[in-house]
């Protein structure tokens, strides 16, 4: 049935009254800092939302810092992307040495943790850099390769003149209760599951 005049009516009046609830929503939130951002879960996309977030910030002149933890040397597109397309707007270090399924070595996965985390607070710190992506940190957070509590009570105290993203399944409740985005990523269909292997540009 097509629409007729009055539902017309009715619809603009209540998009009116939409825009001026959501325009006196707007003018009280006032608030400007650096946000702590989290995307943890089990569902794919963690990584991948934050490398949207620091094209985004590219796109308005921000300086961006991403540093993985865990990846390692394992090739990615993002990794080929950011290094082949150098800016001055844009870092990208990868210092983990793969996964501890991988490593088997557990002193081994504590030292790259710890050199990723006191380079992690060299960028946090920078007073030049606008958004620091940690990546994966969480997953070396959650069984304490590094120190939970020490990159808590670092965090607690950042600089907010800076917007940070930890990814990573597993974010601690502590962490969780100090951020202020938290967003879960969760898997509804996988196509590991049904037998495929990791797709080139999907998940790498």
């Amino acid at each position: 049935m097509n629409d007729q005049p009055d539902d017309h009516s009715r619809h603009n009046e209540r998009m009116r009254r939409m825009k001026v609830a959501r325009d006196k929503m707007q003018a009280r939130r006032t608030l400007e800092r650096g946000l702590l951002l989290v995307h943890t879960g089990n569902g794919k996309g963690k990584s991948s939302a934050a490398f949207g977030m620091a094209i985004r910030s590219i796109g308005w002149g921000m300086r961006v810092a991403i540093l993985q933890f865990v990846k390692g040397t394992w090739e990615t597109g993002e990794r080929n992307f950011f290094t082949d397309h150098p800016s001055d707007l844009v870092s990208f270090e990868s210092m983990g040495e793969g996964f501890t399924w991988d490593t088997q070595d557990r002193a081994r996965d504590i030292a790259a943790a710890r050199r990723g985390w006191e380079r992690a607070k060299e960028l946090i710190l920078d007073p030049e850099i606008d958004f620091v992506i940690l990546d994966e940190l969480n997953i070396v957070l959650a069984d304490d390769t590094l120190p939970f509590a020490e990159a808590l009570a670092f965090l607690k105290e950042r600089p907010l003149t800076k917007h940070i993203c930890v990814t990573g399944r597993g974010a601690r409740p502590e962490l969780v209760e100090i951020a202020d985005l938290v967003t879960e990523f969760g898997e509804v269909k996988h196509p590991f599951n049904a037998g495929f292997n990791a797709q080139k540009g999907v998940e790498y």
